[in-house]
């Protein structure tokens, strides 16, 4: 066999291959990171809800990258960083979009019509015996 025939046959062997352990491994930390936002949620331990809020959504991102790194098999090494690349810029994009989402959001519900919280508070005074 020729040694350019043999050059076309080569396989890429720098991908990460995962094993039984590493998918179980990613099974049991996303089902853990599953539970106990669950747990947190439906008994009631953080009474606090922004706290909650927060704590969930620190769950949530920690999965993503458990899904990511175990499911998805992306690091900073695979197809020579361009992974990596283009998730920093899709993450860049999704804080982007939610920032704006939420701040658009919060001003509409300022601005949109100013009287109305001040004309319920009157009609509630109105209403008291």
């Amino acid at each position: 066999m020729s040694e350019h025939a043999q050059s076309h046959d080569h396989h890429d062997d720098s991908a990460p291959h995962s094993t039984l352990k590493g998918y179980l491994m990613g099974f049991f930390l996303a089902v853990f990171l599953t539970a106990v936002p669950f747990w947190l949620v439906m008994g009631k331990v953080i009474p606090n809800a922004q706290t909650l809020a927060v704590v969930i959504l620190v769950f949530a991102a920690v999965q993503i990258v458990v899904h990511m790194i175990y499911f998805l098999h992306m690091n900073a090494h695979s197809e020579g960083g361009w992974n990596m690349l283009a998730l920093m810029f899709t993450a860049i994009l999704v804080v982007i979009t939610l920032s704006g989402s939420i701040w658009v959001m919060f001003h509409l519900n300022a601005n949109m019509m100013p009287g109305m919280s001040h004309d319920m508070t009157e009609q509630q005074a109105k209403n008291l015996p």
